[in-house]
C-alpha cells in the first residue's frame, strides 16, 4: 500500500475567511516503509499572514512573496498523492483548505477526498486514548517520538513527526531515522519494543468487507466533524 503522510501550514486559522495555504510537506510511504520520496514547497498565500499563525510557524507574506501560488504547483502536488492513501493529522483542517485552494483552479476539479481514502489521525489516537490530550507533541511525548528539532511548526518536519506516530500508534515501526534503514529500539508507555524484520515470513492478511468499511468510515467521518482547532498539531 502506497501512502502519504500530508501537513499544511496557513495564514491562519478559518478557510472561510479566506485564509490560504503557505506550506505544503508530504512523505511517501509504501508497505509502512519510508521511500525516501518527499514532496515540500513554501507557497505565496497573496494575502497578509495572521500575527497568532506566524507565532506558530515563523511564516510571513515578505518571506513568501516570491514562493510560486498553489496554481503553479497544483498539478505537480497533486500528481505526487495520486493513487494513495492519505495520512493527516486532524484531516478536515487540512483537507478543507485543500479543496479551497483546488475550487480556485480553472475548470471542474475533484475535491481530495472524492478520489482518495483519508485517514484521520487525530480521530484514531482519540479512539485510543479517550479523554487525554492528543495533539502531536502529545503523542510524541506518549509514544517516544523524538520531536525536539519542532522549536515551530513546519509541514515537512511534521509531516515526518506524523509518520513517526502513525505507525507507532497502529503497531509497526516507529522512530524512523529519515533516508536511513536502520532498526530502532522505541519506548511505548513502559514496554520497550524492537521491531525485528522477519524475511520470508508469511502473514494471513484478512481483508474488510464492505459493510465493515463503510462503518470505519462512517466513524471517521464523526470524529472529524467534533475535532476541534487544539489537537490539530
Amino acid at each position: 500500500m502506497r501512502q502519504i503522510v500530508l501537513d499544511t501550514e496557513t495564514t491562519g486559522l478559518e478557510v472561510t475567511h479566506g485564509h490560504r495555504i503557505i506550506e505544503i510537506g508530504c512523505v511517501e510511504l509504501v508497505a509502512r516503509r519510508p521511500t525516501g520520496r518527499h514532496f515540500h514547497r513554501y507557497l505565496n498565500p497573496e494575502r497578509e499572514v495572521d500575527e497568532g499563525a506566524t507565532a506558530v510557524h515563523g511564516l510571513t507574506l515578505d518571506k513568501l512573496r516570491r514562493e510560486p501560488t498553489f496554481a503553479v504547483i497544483a498539478a505537480e502536488f497533486l500528481a505526487f498523492i495520486e493513487g494513495a492513501e492519505l495520512i493527516i493529522h486532524n484531516a478536515a483542517f487540512d483537507v478543507g483548505f485543500l479543496n479551497a485552494e483546488i475550487a480556485r483552479l480553472p475548470g471542474e476539479q475533484a475535491t481530495i477526498e472524492s478520489s482518495r481514502r483519508v485517514l484521520d489521525t487525530l480521530a484514531l489516537a482519540r479512539e485510543l486514548h479517550p479523554g487525554q490530550r492528543n495533539n502531536l507533541d502529545a503523542l510524541c511525548k506518549r509514544y517516544g517520538i523524538d520531536n525536539s528539532k519542532r522549536e515551530l511548526h513546519g509541514a515537512l518536519l511534521d509531516a515526518r513527526i506524523l509518520a513517526d506516530v502513525y505507525l507507532a500508534m497502529t503497531g509497526g515501526q516507529s522512530a524512523l531515522q529519515w533516508g536511513e534503514t536502520s532498526h530502532k529500539t522505541s519506548r511505548i508507555g513502559e514496554t520497550s519494543q524492537r521491531w525485528v524484520r522477519r524475511e520470508g515470513a508469511t502473514l494471513k492478511v484478512i481483508q474488510a468487507n464492505a459493510v465493515e468499511l463503510a462503518a470505519h468510515e462512517a466513524m471517521l467521518a464523526k470524529f472529524a466533524q467534533n475535532s476541534s482547532s487544539e489537537d490539530r498539531r
